[in-house]
């Protein structure tokens, strides 16, 4: 019905858009790839200590592959 609010599962359907693969060139000095872990209601990646303070960037490659 109108009016009506989405449950947050319903807002959680990935658009049309965001499948759609696309290419990202980034420069930089370091690289790591990690998986991203649940922490309450939100996910957490953990990066090594000298990189406090410096600017990152995050890319969703896709998701996790559990053998």
């Amino acid at each position: 019905m109108l009016g009506e609010k989405k449950s947050r599962k319903e807002d959680k359907t990935c658009s049309i858009r965001s499948l759609e693969k696309v290419r990202v060139a980034l420069y930089g000095e370091e690289m790591v790839e990690k998986t991203v872990k649940p922490s309450g209601n939100s996910g957490r990646v953990y990066l090594p200590m000298d990189w406090v303070g410096c600017r990152v960037k995050i890319v969703r490659l896709g998701r996790a592959i559990n053998k």
